[in-house]
């Protein structure tokens, strides 16, 4: 290609000429021919990017098109027309390139992104040397005016043309998480209709001529259809921002419109933020402070302005009566508690200092969590899959004596059970005595679910029997799931059946 120009396809970005890359301003300066392409009225969008960096002396090829959506007497039609149009552009443009002129077309947006200069591309870059410099597109564009994230993490972007029958656009849309569907002016009714037909109408934007001075961005369920032109796009940002920011709104709404204090009390499950449900990732965010156990206020994400108040692990009373207190001056407190708060933990609590007459005037809500026996019983299959009872051995707020007698209780009814609390430095006799009095009513092959820390770093599940249970093994961090006489375990899998025979 030795003497001959080069060619340039030279994307100028969405229309802001400040958003052109360093690169297409500086082969604009240099370039011999500049060519662009416009409509009959003689006016080109490209050129007027462009402007800024074009320089006296250069020779400019204006591509006018005959026909743009009008009809034609051209024999092929529209294609036809268009066909011919591209072969007689080429050949302009190879004059250029034979005398050794280098060559830069113009071209909106990014040049292989829908642009104008891919015709001119397959038809001489296999004589020219050509290179394409690419652009800021007018989705890029549209999201940075917008201010919402195409996509995030996994999500799914799809780039859409209107010109597609709006039952394919529609099956598309409801087949993707975003999108973006450019050509509209004509096609804005076909595109509004598969919107609307995939139900993501009301979830729209309309951005026209973004980054220009007159852009415009609205609802797309609000736009006339009269008044759309060809440079605009319809967009479906990323759904996961979009679900954030209606969390977000709905906070500040509650927080705005509730009078009065408020205690909630928060399940955490039992433990990272994966078992953390959307209610209680909700409460915890709109909650002014933060009160509970130590660790357990760790785990919550710290807030701007939130208060927190941690304590030790055997002041559940006065851990209650500081939140009621809180909530009387109006505030809104959220107490934490491990897996779900009703379930020996500060519900009970908090409830009680209420009815001793504590923070009258409160109200008090709780938002449950995954409890540490559902979370362990998912580790091993379904060992709570028919009637089980549940048992804390702790004998710190009860006898010893209603302990055993609800142990025997539950054996002699055949029920599965799930243990809390079962051992600790100071209480180490009490498994031992569980066990034995299981044992009257079970056989000692009966599957016996082991588990520590589930859901934490140092998670450890395992099967064993009662009958060889080693209470020494065991300590506060472990739940047990003992099963009833129909309760299997197989290869590490434990099920108890819904059905007896």
């Amino acid at each position: 290609m030795s003497g001959l120009g080069k060619l340039w396809g030279v994307g100028l970005g969405p229309g802001d000429p400040e958003l052109m890359t360093v690169k297409a301003a500086r082969l604009i300066g240099e370039a011999d021919v500049i060519a662009y392409h416009s409509a009959r009225h003689g006016r080109s969008i490209a050129r007027s990017v462009a402007e800024p960096y074009l320089r006296d002396g250069q020779i400019e090829e204006k591509l006018v098109y005959p026909v743009t959506t009008e009809t034609t007497d051209h024999p092929g039609g529209y294609e036809g027309a268009i066909a011919d149009f591209y072969e007689l552009s080429a050949k302009r443009l190879a004059e250029h390139l034979d005398a050794g002129r280098d060559v830069v077309v113009l071209c909106e947006g990014d040049p292989f992104f829908y642009g104008s200069y891919m015709y001119m591309h397959e038809r001489l870059a296999d004589r020219y040397e050509a290179t394409v410099v690419p652009g800021v597109t007018s989705v890029s564009a549209a999201s940075s005016v917008l201010g919402r994230p195409l996509v995030q993490r996994d999500e799914v972007l799809t780039i859409l043309p209107g010109t597609l029958p709006a039952p394919e656009l529609a099956r598309r849309l409801a087949d993707t998480q975003a999108a973006a569907v450019l050509k509209l002016g004509r096609t804005f009714g076909n595109v509004r209709e598969a919107l609307a037909e995939a139900g993501k109408l009301d979830d729209a934007f309309y951005v026209e001529r973004a980054t220009w001075q007159a852009q415009r961005v609205e609802p797309f369920a609000d736009v006339d259809p009269e008044s759309v032109p060809y440079f605009s796009l319809a967009l479906l940002p990323s759904p996961a921002y979009a679900s954030r920011l209606a969390d977000e709104a709905e906070v500040t709404r509650k927080r705005e419109t509730h009078t009065g204090g408020e205690v909630v009390v928060v399940g955490l499950g039992p433990a990272g933020p994966d078992w953390l449900t959307p209610e209680a990732t909700e409460e915890l965010a709109a909650a002014e402070h933060i009160v509970g156990y130590g660790p357990y206020v760790a785990r919550v994400p710290q807030r701007a302005g939130q208060q927190r108040h941690a304590s030790g692990n055997r002041v559940e009373a006065d851990r209650a009566v500081e939140a009621l207190e809180l909530a009387s001056t109006g505030a809104r407190v959220a107490v934490v508690s491990s897996g779900d708060p009703g379930v020996f933990a500060m519900a009970s609590a908090v409830l009680e200092q209420v009815a001793a007459g504590h923070g009258a005037g409160t109200r008090v809500r709780i938002v449950p969590g995954v409890t540490a026996a559902q979370a362990a019983a998912s580790r091993v299959g379904a060992p709570l899959g028919h009637d089980y009872c549940v048992l804390s051995l702790s004998d710190r707020l009860k006898p010893w004596e209603i302990i055993e007698r609800r142990l025997d209780a539950a054996g002699a009814a055949d029920l599965v059970l799930a243990l809390y609390n079962p051992a600790s430095r100071t209480r180490t006799t009490q498994l031992a005595q569980a066990r034995d009095v299981l044992l009257r009513h079970r056989a000692p092959e009966t599957p016996v679910v082991v588990a520590r820390d589930v859901g934490g770093p140092e998670e450890d599940i395992r099967v064993v029997t009662l009958g060889t249970l080693d209470p020494a093994s065991v300590d506060m961090r472990c739940l047990l799931i003992v099963g009833s006489s129909k309760t299997r375990a197989e290869n590490g899998i434990v099920w108890t059946p819904r059905t007896y025979e």
